[in-house]
């Protein structure tokens, strides 16, 4: 992915930011710092980057689980900040910074604060190769070498020659760090499905509409009643959801074959957590199971039957426990590697 040109500016520089990572800080710096230029500010306090960096980082982090590497430490403050600061992590991302950059807690200041030891003047190091911090303090603020910013103790001033670039091009520059940053965590998550779609709070995954009224509604149609595998208790057309059996939070698609009905005041608890496979999962075969055959007799062109050629090559042939197992088994293990726990 290539940055817009410009005959006036030395993009070659702003590319080159990437070239060399070991965490996820440059990333989110330059996120935040575009964020910052969108609402006109373009003497744009530390902290308040800081603050972005962990707000635009809350859902990957705290939601989805994705592993940024042992010594990146957005990771590990973000957790920090949100038991400290109370956040619920399904709050938006511009709550989430408000509630940090106004907090009073002077251990969230210093967790904030720890990005200014090496962040503000490593990124322009491109445009400083090979000189230390002191030089590159001062040297910026000269804007010397048409650096894209001037540091200074508590603050950055965006370089006037860059403004206009900056904010022109900010949709390019968001999704050529977004991609950098995808390339980054795939890296180092190689089993973790779908990390490009895991870098922004998602779209609410519970419209399940489709899957509701054009899948399952025809299979209670046919049976009346399906029993809930987590609590007993008798489903109806009028009263269940759509539950996803390994959280959403970790596959991050509503695939057929991963969903089942569910007990309306159970689904609202089981959150994020794992299922047992050993308690659970011989249910939730059987119940997918008839609900295949149902379909299959009911409907047999319905588009979600496509779902399981995910995991199934030949539905008819391959529909069987042991196979269907074997395509949970090692999901429930990287997600709980990952961080993902299980029920209780």
């Amino acid at each position: 992915m290539n940055l817009p040109i410009s005959k006036e500016l030395p993009i070659e520089k702003l590319a080159a930011c990437f070239n060399s990572t070991s965490a996820t800080y440059k990333f989110y710096w330059l996120l935040s710092v575009l964020q910052e230029l969108e609402y006109g500010n373009v003497k744009i306090l530390k902290i308040n980057i800081f603050a972005r960096m962990i707000s635009t980082a809350w859902y990957t982090v705290n939601y989805f689980n994705v592993s940024f590497g042992k010594q990146d430490l957005i990771q590990a403050n973000t957790r920090l900040i949100k038991e400290m600061e109370n956040i619920p992590v399904d709050k938006p991302q511009q709550f989430v910074y408000s509630q940090i950059i106004n907090s009073q807690n002077p251990q969230t200041k210093k967790l904030l604060w720890h990005f200014n030891k090496y962040v503000p003047h490593r990124f322009l190091s491109p445009w400083f190769i090979g000189k230390n911090e002191k030089y590159i303090y001062a040297a910026s603020q000269s804007f010397n070498n048409k650096c894209l910013y001037a540091l200074h103790e508590d603050y950055i001033e965006i370089n006037e020659k860059w403004k206009d670039y900056l904010i022109t091009n900010s949709k390019i520059l968001k999704d050529f760090c977004y991609w950098n940053l995808s390339l980054f965590l795939q890296a180092r998550n190689p089993s973790v499905p779908d990390i490009p779609n895991k870098l922004i709070k998602p779209p609410s995954n519970r419209q399940l509409s489709k899957q509701r009224n054009n899948y399952w509604n025809i299979v209670f149609q046919e049976l009346g009643t399906i029993k809930c595998i987590y609590t007993g208790k008798d489903l109806t057309s009028e009263n269940y959801e759509v539950e996803h059996f390994i959280p959403h939070s970790f596959v991050s698609h509503n695939l057929i074959w991963n969903l089942l009905p569910a007990d309306p005041s159970f689904n609202s608890t089981k959150s994020n957590k794992l299922p047992s496979l050993e308690r659970y999962f011989v249910p939730f075969f059987e119940i997918q199971k008839t609900a295949v055959e149902i379909i299959n007799k009911k409907d047999p062109r319905n588009i979600f039957l496509q779902d399981y050629l995910v995991i199934l090559p030949d539905i008819e042939n391959s529909f069987t426990e042991v196979r269907f197992k074997e395509a949970f088994q090692p999901l429930i293990t990287i997600a709980s590697n990952n961080g993902f726990e299980f029920m209780e």
